[in-house]
């Protein structure tokens, strides 16, 4: 007996069906067309690479999220892609290499070993875009800017955008000499809001008192741009550094309401989520109707380290399933049209017509039993006197 299960998928794996799989392959292609007008180049890695150069410059975070085989021509470790990014380091690197600024964008599947921030999706459609090779924050306010008008074109509003900067953190961990092991630890604390477990946390470190009250002071620091006032006080005896994140982000607030003046910007600077190779800037896009982001992205200037060019880097990614389920730009559609059977060279210049004005035909076959309702078509092509004319159904 056959398997009555076989047709189903995995948990967390989902396949893209009529008519979502129109919506969505229309917006793909608006969404391109938008990263060329910026001057962003297309390119499309493969799904599969070598292990170690999918996890180049990544965390181990990136690293649980990844599917691993076993080459069977030279038996090395193989990755199923979890993340695009990397791969774009990779050509920015060595295979497109330039001295000049760099603006790559991609579109392909990704596949994760358990549901994240994708929605819960295990087969995301990520789409984003990449600028290498220049390091001043302007950088970071073009593809902000970029992504602000991609969520546009897709017709998702309202869109709150959440900055924070990874700088602040790095640089309070660095003062007190904590370990890889004891900055994620702290980090998990932060992402809780977890006021108390980050207190139980320092207790069983030598952190000065200073480096305390710094690190619980990112967690009460978020709202407006009035945030960066209360930021600078509050962090006053921290290092150098942490002024000059604050400043980063200062500038690109103000750059953004210059690109984009009806912006709404909010200011969160214990909201680190994504993978662990962020070094400044980081940003999120919100909309009301989900309960996590929709996008993210920031500044990640090590990536390229692995692969002997640490070129400075940011860019955004999201989901373009997430996006089409959200989108309400959908184009107008014209009837789906049913022709009939019939040899009739009329007939076929009238469906070829119908076909250049962006109509849908159906052309019906010899002996089908289904009706043109049961194709899903609100008019049929009639033959009245030699000629062929659309009929409502």
């Amino acid at each position: 007996m056959a398997d009555e299960k076989l047709w189903l998928l995995p948990d967390g794996v989902d396949e893209v069906l009529p008519p979502r799989a129109r919506v969505l392959e229309e917006l793909r292609r608006r969404m391109l067309d938008l990263f060329e007008r910026w001057g962003y180049e297309y390119v499309m890695p493969p799904v599969v690479e070598y292990l170690d150069s999918l996890l180049s410059g990544i965390g181990e975070d990136l690293d649980l999220q990844t599917f691993k085989i076993t080459d069977q021509i030279t038996g090395r470790m193989l990755g199923v892609r979890a993340d695009i990014t990397p791969q774009v380091a990779r050509i920015d690197a060595h295979r497109l290499p330039s001295a000049a600024p760099q603006r790559f964008c991609y579109l392909g599947p990704v596949l994760h070993t358990r549901p994240d921030k994708f929605a819960g999706s295990r087969n995301p459609l990520q789409i984003g875009a990449e600028l290498y090779g220049h390091a001043g924050i302007e950088a970071d306010a073009e593809v902000v800017s970029l992504l602000l008008e991609l969520l546009a074109i897709a017709g998702i509003k309202p869109v709150t955008l959440e900055l924070g900067h990874m700088g602040l953190f790095h640089a309070i961990c660095e003062l007190a000499h904590f370990d890889r092991a004891m900055e994620s630890r702290i980090l998990e604390r932060l992402l809780m809001k977890d006021e108390h477990g980050l207190a139980e946390a320092l207790a069983g470190t030598e952190a000065s008192a200073a480096v305390g009250e710094h690190l619980n002071a990112l967690l009460a620091l978020n709202g407006d741009d009035s945030v960066l006032g209360r930021a600078r006080e509050a962090l006053k005896r921290a290092p150098v550094s942490v002024m000059a994140a604050l400043d980063d982000i200062e500038r690109l607030v103000a750059l953004i309401r210059e690109r984009v003046p009806a912006a709404d910007i909010h200011l969160d600077f214990a909201e680190l989520r994504g993978y662990r190779y962020h070094t400044g800037v980081m940003f999120a896009a919100y909309t009301p109707t989900v309960g996590r982001a929709i996008a993210w992205g920031g500044r990640y200037d090590n990536i390229g380290h692995s692969f002997g060019r640490p070129r400075p880097a940011t860019g955004f990614s999201t989901d373009l399933k997430v996006l089409a389920g959200l989108s309400g730009a959908g184009r107008q559609q014209l009837p789906k049209i049913f022709a009939p059977a019939a040899d009739d060279p009329a007939r076929m210049a009238a469906i070829g017509d119908l076909r250049v004005a962006g109509y849908r035909v159906v052309e019906g076959l010899p002996g089908q039993t289904a009706s043109a309702r049961d194709m899903g078509c609100e008019q049929v092509l009639v033959e009245r006197g030699g000629q062929w004319q659309l009929d409502d159904i």
